[in-house]
């Protein structure tokens, strides 16, 4: 008797649940456009004069001996 009421309650909210499918696609959609956005702006600073000057001179120092 008792499992016949806790399946039929466990049912019912089963049934008011909402569906989380394609949860995950949604998640994914939104960390692909995050990265994208970030790739874009590390794009735009690293075609900046100074900032490309700046890894010019690391590079440089770090290639050089003595």
């Amino acid at each position: 008797m008792l499992r016949r009421l806790v399946r039929r309650v466990l049912e019912r909210l089963r049934l008011r649940t909402p569906s989380e499918e394609g949860a995950a696609t949604a998640e994914y959609a939104v960390a692909t456009m995050a990265a994208v956005g970030f790739a874009g702006l590390l794009i735009v600073i690293l075609r900046s004069d100074e900032v490309r000057g700046i890894l010019t001179d690391l590079v440089r120092s770090a290639l050089t001996v003595g």
